[in-house]
Parts: structure tokens; sequence; C-alpha cells
């Protein structure tokens, strides 16, 4: 005798049992789902299987299946989770499971998982149950026999929701800015004092990529001492000598100034050699000021976040914000950002006389608001949570074009932005690049000894796109 699907029975909130007694031959109980790259991607982070046939576009292309396909395992998944929450439910105890693996399963097929009791043997507490998935189609992907014990106490209680899983893949993310580097030519690039392993090994991988054609300034010993150490091979790699880190900067600056480098890309030296071998040059300057701008990747932000300046401005006065503000604005343009919204950040959303930030911030809206800023939108001030949450923006700042979707945040200091920063990468997981803007080149500049060469490759690619349209708008 057949019964209607069991999980049609249980309420959304509560999950119950069938009891071994209860149990009759031929009762069902369905489950559907649609495939998503979350799902396969979820599945790879739990199960350790990095099959390139499910996470692999190119591969998979190129594979028998001619595209990606979930795992088989991922199906079988599905068939425990009915087993375990439905029939029979909380109590049951997995013996023995059979599949057979007919159809592959690709992304956006909704599979409809069923069970059918077919035997019970009640001295034993033991049921066999068909198991069959069939796709949007009709067709049958995936079908076994399951063994179970059945439970023989009721159990009825509020569903426990399985825990959020944020995914975040830091290639992923890598790849996409990467291929904004594509269909532009590599631009000449001075790497000033490459003594870090990491710097060394990002320059080779950036002009591997195409990004850039690395021109290595330092004391070539120490250079050829750590690509040996690290493995790397310079071979027809320019490498022009400075004895050391400071001699190294001032080469680089003048052959920026001499149009020989369209980019600098900062190694193993003190930022402040490299800023004072640039401001040394005059040809090098602009009418704005220098400024940093960190671009982050964050796990639980749906677009990249810059932040700025949290290295070259300690106590920016209102007219170095306007040009941080500016400099920041024409990183995100760009970078493809056609608007860029830029939160100023503050310690809350008030006007304040005793808080120097939310002045500040009120100043520069109101230049923007006259055309003094041009080419974005700025609020503020705004506390953080008001920048980057859709909750808090809706709740405090229903009406404001930043809150809760910040391109930008303008910290009113350097402590700030810089605590700011290094929360984002340990707390949150972030990955990091980064920029000095308002010289006629870009200036790559990585912050910690411990980057890795991910970090200077993603700098690069930042480095590349602002080099071409420079090439286009001069500074």
């Amino acid at each position: 005798m057949s019964s209607s699907p069991t999980d049609t029975l249980n309420e959304p909130d509560m999950i119950e049992n069938v009891t071994l007694d209860e149990l009759q031959i031929g009762q069902t109980a369905r489950l559907v789902r649609t495939l998503s790259q979350d799902d396969i991607r979820a599945f790879a982070a739990v199960s350790g299987d990095t099959n390139p046939a499910h996470l692999d576009q190119a591969y998979a292309d190129a594979s028998m299946f001619h595209g990606v396909i979930a795992h088989g395992m991922w199906g079988g998944a599905l068939i425990s989770a009915v087993l375990g929450t439905t029939l029979p439910g909380p109590g049951t105890i997995y013996m023995e499971q059979s599949l057979r693996f007919s159809r592959p399963v690709r992304i956006g097929d909704t599979l409809t998982v069923t069970v059918t009791v077919l035997t019970k043997e009640p001295e034993k507490k033991r049921v066999e149950l068909d198991c069959v998935v069939t796709n949007q189609h009709g067709d049958k992907v995936l079908s076994g026999v399951a063994k179970v014990l059945a439970p023989t106490e009721k159990v009825r209680q509020p569903r426990i929701h399985a825990p959020h899983i944020q995914l975040f893949d830091p290639e992923a993310r890598l790849k996409a800015l990467l291929a904004q580097g594509q269909g532009l030519s590599a631009v000449r690039c001075g790497v000033v004092h490459p003594c870090h392993a990491g710097a060394l090994e990002g320059a080779l991988r950036a002009a591997r990529e195409g990004l850039i054609e690395p021109v290595l300034i330092g004391p070539p010993e120490r250079i050829r001492e750590t690509a040996e150490l690290a493995g790397l091979d310079l071979q027809g790699i320019e490498l022009i000598a400075a004895p050391h880190s400071a001699a190294a900067a001032a080469t680089a600056a003048v052959l920026a100034a001499e149009g020989k480098v369209e980019a600098l890309m900062a190694g193993s030296l003190r930022k402040d050699e490299l800023l004072a071998a640039v401001q040394a040059v005059p040809a090098l300057h602009t009418r704005r000021r220098l400024s940093h701008v960190f671009r982050f990747d964050v796990p639980t932000y749906a677009k990249p976040l810059l932040l700025t300046d949290a290295v070259l401005h300690a106590a920016p006065t209102l007219a170095e914000k306007a040009d941080i503000a500016r400099n920041a604005m024409d990183l995100a343009r760009i970078m493809g950002v056609e608007t860029p919204r830029v939160a100023v950040l503050s310690a809350a959303e008030e006007i304040d006389a005793s808080v120097p930030s939310s002045i500040d911030a009120a100043s520069l809206c109101k230049m923007a608001e006259r055309g003094q800023i041009a080419g974005g939108l700025i609020d503020g001030p705004l506390a953080f949570d008001s920048a980057v949450s859709a909750q808090s923006a809706h709740d405090k700042h229903p009406q404001s074009p930043v809150a809760g979707q910040a391109d930008v945040l303008l910290a009113p200091d350097m402590e700030t932005a810089s605590m700011l920063g290094r929360q984002l990468q340990y707390l949150a997981g972030a990955t990091a690049s980064g920029l000095i803007m308002g010289a006629r080149v870009p200036i790559t500049l990585v912050t910690h000894r411990q980057d890795t060469a991910n970090a200077y490759l993603a700098s690069a690619v930042l480095a590349k796109r602002v080099a071409h349209h420079y090439r286009l708008v001069k500074p």
C-alpha cells in the first residue's frame, strides 16, 4: 500500500520520524533540489574532492561530459538527507547503500529524490528502501537500495536548520581579477629592490600572466640569491644594478620620469624610501597628493571594496581627504565601477563638532555637491556598518545612495584605516592588493612582509589597468 509523500506531511519547522511499527511497505518520501555552482563548491570544500571535472570549466569542457558536472556522491548525500530527516527520519542508522550512476548531473538540473519502503524485518528492526533520483526530464540519474535500522521510538521536535556556509574561493576571485588585465599589452614595470621571495615571485608571475615586463632594480647578487632560494628562474629578465634599496628607488623614479617604465612595484624596501625618491622627481608629480588605496575581496561582501588611506596620511586634512577620495574614485572607475560610491567613515552618522571626522565628512559631501569632487557619489559621516550592511542602511539611511553598498571606504585617519584593513584580512578572510595613486605612474605597494606572491600579482593587475588608462588620459 502506498501513501502520500512523507515529507509533505511534516510541518516545515518540525521534524518527525516514522517508527518501525508505523512504516508500511510502499511508503514513500521525496526531496526536490536544484543543483547550483555553490552546491558543487560546498561539496568540494567539505569532502576535499577537487576533481577538475567539477570545478574547472575549461577542463570539464574538454572532458567526455563537455561541461561541469556534480560530484556523484552529491546525489547520494541527498538520499541520506531523506533517510535521516524524513523516512524513516531521526534515529535511523545506515547499514548499507548500493548506488548506480546512470547520468551526469549538471548545474541547473532539478533532482527529485524518492525513497520507497521495500521490505521490513520487525524482529531485526531492518528496513530496505528503494532509492531513485531523477532529473527534471524524468530521466533516472541515480538509483540503489538502502538498508537501515529503523527507529523504534517516536521523535518529534523543532527542525534544526543547517549551519550557514559562506563560500569564498580566493583563487576564483584572483582569476576574475586577472581577467581584467587580459586584452591589454604588458607594461614595463620597475620592480624596486625585489629581495623578498614574495615580491620576486609576484613580479615573475605577473610577467607570465602578461601583466608586466619586469625590470628588476637592486643589488644583483641579492636578487639572484633570493631567486635561487625560492626556486625562481631569472632567465631573460632585465636587471639593473643598484647597490642598496635607496639607490634602487632613485633609479626607478628616474626611469619612470623618462618614460622607460610605466609602473613601479615596491619590493623589500621601506615605503618612505620609494616615496622620497618619487617626490624628489618633479616630472612624476601631478596636481594630486599621493595616496594609497587597498583593494579587498571580502568573503561576505558582494563586490570588491576599496579602502583608503591606510599607508600614507597619518592625520589627513580636509584638502588631503579630498585628493584621497579623488584618487580612490579614479581607481574604482578604471577598474570598471562606473559611478563609485564613497562612504566617508566616522564614529557615527551624526555631525558632531566634538568629532572632527564627522565635520570633514559633511564638508566632503558639500564639496561633491558643488562639483569640487567629481566622478562618484559621496555620503558621510557613515559608521562602518551603515557603509557596508544593507540591513543597517535600511534601518538608518534608507535614502542614502551610498549606505549599504559602498565601493570605497574613506577612513578618518591612517590608524583607523590600517586597523580596519587588517581586520578585513585576518578576521574576515579578505584578500588584498594595493596601489599608490596620484603620481604620473601607478605604484604597487603591499604592506606586510608576509604578503604572498598573489598580493603582488593582484596589485600588478591594478597597475596595468591604470598604466593603460594613463596612456589615454594623462594624470
